[in-house]
């Protein structure tokens, strides 16, 4: 009798799951409490997968020999309980999809700065000549990869809620970026349960495997220190031998290769950080200095992470709109070298202000808040910030921070938040600030 797999959600993860699976000769089923998209569902009728819409049936559900859980329904979710209490087994889609494959994994996960860390991994082993995908929390599932490709290396962006979710999962090599507190409204505003999420991608790790982290976060180093992971431990780092403060080393017996970082096309101390990560893997796996060396400098950065969007009048307007926790804030607002107009606010995730009132008082000569509740924000900065501006569109807020901004300073937006008060998403968000510049 064939083994039934039901799947919770039909966003990107979904399909994919639901692609692989009946490629793996499951009966399967596509279960979502919000309506499917007229596409989803003419690609699931395609291949003859069953789905239900505006509903988790539990009758249909609890008869499934395994359930795949989209990262974004809660395991506090009424339907996730049911079923646990059932005894059904539940996993993420990474899971699912690291069962069906023996190909070589990275799995990047942290904070801050997975996204860049996995492209750029990506860029230099393609580069490279290897037979390399990309996948996870970023553009294509694992599953559709595993479904309908053959790649010897995957490189994947794995998020905590997708961590929640393994079993057996084990990346070859393992990075984590760094660890500052977001998504704490997932895990009962509590720091330490998220931590314990990510430390996730290293515990079924031997000493075969690579665990790889950022030796300049304090808190990630005590973690990782106290953790149970067998991988062997590699770290990187600006206070590390690799960087010498205007250079990134890459050395071997033979020789080192020096690279200026002003070479590089990725701006601010964070880009340094996740070169250095992707290098140390790039060495990991032989690929020459030279090739490391010219993927960095062709390298092109993503769109809304410190996007230079454009100069009007001598005032730099800068797209930071993935920017939705404090750290990646900081980051944005440390690498500002002249007097900045800041674009903050959005959905506080219960962000804790106070660490950024330094880099305030020295960069920011005015904030124009763009979120439905600002009054956290104003409480925190009006003693050091005498101009703060509320506004309510993404119209109004380019237009003020043009009346603010003089030559040569920055009009930065690095909302700290998440963007559903006002905008889809931070892409949306993002766009708006291009287009309202653009329209200037």
């Amino acid at each position: 009798m064939r083994k039934r797999v039901s799947i919770l959600g039909s966003g990107i993860s979904g399909v994919g799951a639901a692609i692989l699976a009946k490629d793996k000769g499951y009966e399967v089923f596509v279960s979502d409490s919000n309506e499917i998209t007229s596409n989803v569902k003419n690609k699931l009728d395609f291949i003859s997968i069953p789905w239900e819409e505006n509903k988790h049936s539990y009758a249909e559900l609890k008869k499934s020999d395994l359930v795949i859980k989209s990262p974004g329904i809660s395991n506090e979710s009424e339907i996730i309980v049911k079923l646990k209490n059932s005894k059904v087994k539940i996993i993420s889609e990474i899971e699912f999809a690291s069962t069906h494959t023996n190909s070589f994994i990275i799995g990047v996960t942290g904070s801050n700065g997975k996204t860049t860390t996995t492209k750029l991994i990506y860029h230099i082993l393609k580069n490279s000549g290897l037979n390399i995908g990309i996948a996870g929390n970023i553009g294509t599932s694992f599953s559709k990869q595993i479904a309908e490709n053959k790649f010897d290396y995957y490189v994947l962006e794995i998020s905590s809620f997708q961590l929640d979710d393994i079993v057996d999962f084990k990346p070859n090599i393992a990075i984590i970026t760094n660890l500052f507190e977001d998504h704490l409204d997932r895990y009962n505003y509590d720091f330490s349960k998220y931590i314990k999420s990510k430390l996730r991608i290293t515990m079924n790790q031997e000493n075969t495997d690579t665990i790889l982290y950022n030796i300049d976060d304090k808190i990630l180093k005590d973690a990782i220190d106290k953790s149970n992971s067998k991988a062997t431990k590699m770290t990187y780092g600006l206070n590390n031998t690799s960087f010498d403060g205007n250079k990134i080393l890459i050395k071997n017996k033979k020789k080192t290769l020096m690279i200026n970082i002003e070479e590089l096309s990725l701006k601010g101390r964070h880009n340094l950080l996740n070169a250095m990560a992707a290098i140390t893997v790039a060495d990991l796996l032989k690929i020459s200095k030279e090739s490391i060396r010219e993927s960095l400098l062709t390298f092109k950065g993503l769109p809304h992470r410190l996007e230079n969007v454009l100069t009007i009048q001598g005032v730099n307007y800068i797209n930071d709109s993935k920017a939705t926790n404090i750290n990646a804030a900081f980051y944005a607002l440390d690498s500002m070298n002249s007097q900045t107009v800041w674009i903050v606010g959005g959905v506080d995730k219960g962000n804790d202000y106070f660490e950024l009132l330094p880099l305030v008082r020295e960069k920011v000569k005015a904030i124009i808040c763009l979120g439905v509740d600002n009054k956290k924000i104003i409480e925190i900065f009006s003693p050091v910030i005498d101009l703060i501006v509320e506004t309510e569109s993404m119209i109004e807020a380019v237009k003020i921070s043009r009346k603010i901004a003089d030559k040569k300073d920055n009009v930065l937006l690095s909302p700290a938040c998440s963007s559903f008060d006002l905008f889809e998403n931070y892409e949306d968000r993002g766009n708006q600030f291009k287009k309202a510049v653009r329209n200037l």
